[in-house]
C-alpha cells in the first residue's frame, strides 16, 4: 500500500475511458469540473461538458431534463451541495421521476477537513439512501472507484456516488462492483466488521492491529451502503454473533443503520456502530478529525477492543 491515488482524478479518468465506448455519456459540472477530475473529459469532449456556474439545484433539474432525452448525465460537486442543498430536487426531479441520472458528491465525509461543518458531508448516506430507487456508492479505493463508476453508468434509475479527496491506496484485487452485493475481505470468527469508503483503508489497519492482539475479524466491505449484502452478512453475523460497523459518515442513520434494520429482521446480533458523533464537527486537519471522532486507526481497534470486552 505505498503508491497513493487522488480518488477525484481516478474517477474522472475512469468516466473519460467508460466515454470512450459510450456516446450518452455527457459531464455537467457546477464551476468545479477540473477540480472533479473532469479537465481531460472537458478537452476530449467538449461538446459533452457542460459548465453551469454554481448552483447545484440548477444543475440536477438539468441532469434530469437531460436524461428524459436518453443521454446518462454525470454531475459532480462538492458533497453537500450535490446532496443537502439540493435534496428536493434529487428526490422530485430524480427519484419520483426515476431518471438514470448519476451524482458525485467529491470531497465527501470530512476529506474537507479544514472548511469545516459547512463542507463535512456526514450525513449524505443517511439521507440520500431515503429516495425510493436510489443507489449509493462507496468505493474504498482505486479499483473500486474504477468499478463503482461502471456499475453506476450501468445501472438504469439514479445514483449516487461519494468520493474523498485524501490519497488512496490500492487495498484489494480489482473485481466488478454488483449493486447489493459486498466483498469478504478477510476471514475470522471473533467479530464480523464491515466497511464502506475510504475509511476502509483505516479499518484495513485497524484489523492488522486486532489480529495482532488475538482477535481474529471477519472484514466486509460494502461499496453500496444503501443496498446491503443480506446473505453475506447474515451468515458472518451467525458465526460471530458480534457485529461492528465502520465508516465516516454520522453514526445515526448510515451503514450502522442499514445494517442494524437487515439484523433485526434477519439475525438478531449483538452491534455496535463506529462512526462520527451526531453533532456538528470542528474543523482542522484530516487525520486530527479522524482521530477526534474516534475514526482513525487507533480508533477504530480501540472501540472494537472495548466492544468486545463488555
Amino acid at each position: 500500500m505505498t503508491e497513493l491515488t487522488d480518488p477525484r482524478k481516478e474517477f474522472g479518468r475512469a468516466v473519460t475511458a467508460l466515454a470512450v465506448e459510450d456516446d450518452r455519456i455527457v459531464v455537467l459540472s457546477a464551476d468545479s469540473g477540473k477540480s472533479s477530475g473532469f479537465g481531460d473529459f472537458a478537452k476530449t469532449y467538449p461538446n459533452r461538458y457542460f459548465e453551469f456556474g454554481i448552483m447545484e439545484q440548477g444543475v440536477t433539474g438539468i441532469a434530469s431534463g437531460l436524461a428524459t432525452t436518453g443521454l446518462i448525465p454525470v454531475f459532480t460537486a462538492i458533497a453537500p451541495f450535490v446532496t443537502s442543498r439540493s435534496y428536493e430536487m434529487v428526490r422530485n426531479d430524480l427519484g419520483y421521476m426515476r431518471q438514470n441520472a448519476k451524482l458525485v458528491g467529491r470531497n465527501g465525509g470530512f476529506t474537507y477537513s479544514d472548511l469545516g461543518a459547512t463542507h463535512h458531508s456526514l450525513e449524505d448516506y443517511a439521507i440520500m439512501r431515503m429516495i425510493p430507487g436510489l443507489v449509493v456508492f462507496a468505493p474504498s479505493d482505486p479499483g473500486e472507484i474504477r468499478s463503482c463508476a461502471a456499475a453506476m453508468i450501468n445501472h438504469i434509475g439514479p445514483t449516487f456516488m461519494r468520493i474523498g479527496a485524501q490519497p488512496l491506496p490500492d487495498l484489494f484485487a480489482e473485481e466488478p462492483v454488483v449493486v447489493g452485493k459486498g466483498r469478504h475481505l478477510r476471514e475470522g470468527s471473533d467479530v464480523t466488521v464491515i466497511t464502506t469508503g475510504y475509511i476502509t483503508t483505516e479499518t484495513v489497519q485497524a484489523v492488522d492491529q486486532l489480529a495482532a492482539e488475538g482477535i481474529e475479524v471477519d472484514l466486509i466491505g460494502m461499496p453500496t451502503p444503501s443496498h446491503p449484502d443480506a446473505e453475506l452478512i447474515c451468515a458472518s453475523a451467525a458465526r460471530t454473533q458480534t457485529v461492528v460497523t465502520v465508516e465516516e459518515h454520522y453514526q445515526t442513520g448510515g451503514l450502522g443503520g442499514v445494517v442494524a434494520e437487515l439484523l433485526s429482521r434477519e439475525q438478531p446480533t449483538r452491534m455496535q456502530m463506529v462512526g462520527v458523533p451526531h453533532d456538528y464537527q470542528p474543523s482542522g486537519p484530516y487525520p486530527g478529525l479522524l482521530d477526534y471522532a474516534g475514526i482513525d486507526a487507533a480508533g477504530i481497534t480501540r472501540r472494537v477492543r472495548e466492544f468486545l470486552n463488555r
